[in-house]
């Protein structure tokens, strides 16, 4: 599997989110933000700064799920990964 031009492949981490608070957000709550966290299987052939196997965070607004060899994997755009970590 290789992606192509700009395209990049993800797979999603559920993350529990503690809160200032201390609350622990679970994986339904944080499915309710904006950003989400995800591990970067491939990026494609016109990606230059993200590379398989960074973390990044994304908008998941802009995303697209595919069903890839039985694994759910994330498609975005390069234009979509707000932070690498």
């Amino acid at each position: 599997m290789k992606a192509i031009g700009k395209n990049i492949v993800i797979k999603s981490i559920d993350e529990e989110v503690k809160t200032s608070s201390g609350l622990l957000l679970s994986g339904d709550d944080t499915n309710q933000l904006r950003y989400k966290r995800g591990v970067v299987i491939n990026s494609g052939t016109d990606v230059q700064n993200i590379k398989a196997g960074d973390e990044v965070y994304y908008d998941k607004s802009n995303s697209y799920v595919m069903i890839i060899n039985d694994e759910h994997c994330v498609i975005i755009q390069e234009r979509d990964v707000v932070l690498v970590l």
